[in-house]
Order: C-alpha cells, then sequence, then structure tokens
C-alpha cells in the first residue's frame, strides 16, 4: 500500500450503518449526573474526544453485542445508570455500525467515558479480532478515520484493559480508580497500532 493511497483511506469514512440504539432525554440525563459524579462534569455530550478504546464484546454477533446496549437498566458489574454502550461494534464479517451519536458519551470504558469513542468488536477474546482479516480491516479502517477526524495521536488509540495507562483517565469515585478489563491487551494493541501506523493522516 501506497503512502498515499494510505493517506486516501484514513480520511475516507468507511462504510458506516447506523443502528442506534435508543438514546432519550432520560438516558441523556442519566449520562449527565454519570459524568457529573465521575468527571466533575455537567454535560453528557462528548466533545473534541481525545481517546479511542477498542474493545472486545464477549458476545458471537454485533446483533448480539447491540441487544447489550439497548435496555438502560444498571449494568451488572457496577450497578449504574445509564446502561454500557459504545458508540460503534465491527462484525465478524467486517460490517461496522455506529450504535450512539459522536455528539454523546457513552459509558464503554470506566475512567474514560468524558473523552473517548468506543469500539466494540463482536468475538471472545483479542485472537479472534486480529486473526480476523475482515474484521481487523474494518476495524483499522473505522479508527484511522476517526483519528484523522478528530487529530487523535496514535498512542491515544488503546484497548480497554491500558484505560489506566492514559494520560486522559480520570476518575473521582475511589473505588473505581483502578478499575479496568482485560479486553485488547498491551500486547495486542503494540499489534494493532503497527497495523494502524500504516493509514497515517
Amino acid at each position: 500500500m501506497t503512502a498515499l493511497v494510505a493517506a486516501l483511506l484514513a480520511f475516507a469514512p468507511p462504510a458506516i450503518h447506523q443502528w442506534r440504539i435508543p438514546f432519550p432525554q432520560t438516558r441523556k440525563d442519566e449520562m449527565r449526573a454519570y459524568a457529573r459524579r465521575h468527571y466533575g462534569i455537567n454535560s453528557y455530550t462528548l466533545t473534541k474526544p481525545k481517546v479511542i478504546v477498542e474493545h472486545v464484546s464477549v458476545t458471537p454477533s454485533a446483533a448480539a453485542t447491540r441487544s447489550v446496549f439497548v435496555p438502560d437498566r444498571p449494568d451488572p458489574e457496577l450497578h449504574e445508570l445509564p446502561g454500557v454502550c459504545s458508540h460503534f461494534v465491527v462484525d465478524r464479517n467486517g460490517t461496522i455500525y455506529q450504535l450512539v451519536s459522536l455528539k454523546l458519551m457513552c459509558r464503554h470504558t470506566v475512567g474514560l467515558n468524558y473523552t473517548a469513542i468506543g469500539i466494540e468488536h463482536a468475538g471472545f477474546k483479542d485472537s479472534d479480532v486480529l486473526g480476523d482479516n475482515r474484521q481487523l480491516a474494518a476495524s483499522l479502517r473505522l479508527t484511522a478515520w476517526l483519528k484523522c477526524r478528530y487529530g487523535i495521536r496514535l498512542s491515544n488509540v488503546i484497548g480497554h484493559n491500558e484505560s489506566l495507562s492514559s494520560p486522559y483517565h480520570r476518575e473521582r469515585v475511589a473505588r473505581l480508580r483502578n478499575q479496568t478489563h482485560g479486553d485488547m491487551k498491551h500486547a495486542s494493541m503494540q499489534v494493532y497500532r503497527r497495523q494502524l501506523r500504516a493509514l497515517s493522516c
């Protein structure tokens, strides 16, 4: 891939299918309350995102992932509202779905929701994503486009497991300051970022 082709791919949005989850005013108000509690921000809007967080959904498909996010109910892990969600999900066949507006905060990564775009990948472990050429290629295209659109640095494209090391991580609730998940570990993200680097802006 030539540098010119790579740059053009990074700037051009990939095919994104809209499959939004319900996000009525009630959920927005809950997101605002969450942001006040956790970040000291009295807003539910996502402005000038600085981080992209890659996730593995631990579900077999985009449809199953979306089904987890649709209900606005307390999550089983932290028992908070609004319900968890991510902005995008990449299916196993490489289809990209947008679930939530990029103008809204979404609960996908403790400590970073105020400034992070969340991308889920249908699958059960990091190798499901890295070992699937169609899913990985679509993910890289989506991430490269978002990275270029918002001027996000390569180092701020992280895996969920890397959340605590982000310079943007902030958490006001003491019991959650060391909370993270095991998906998209540093070793996996080194491979991912190495390929993403080729799609520079």
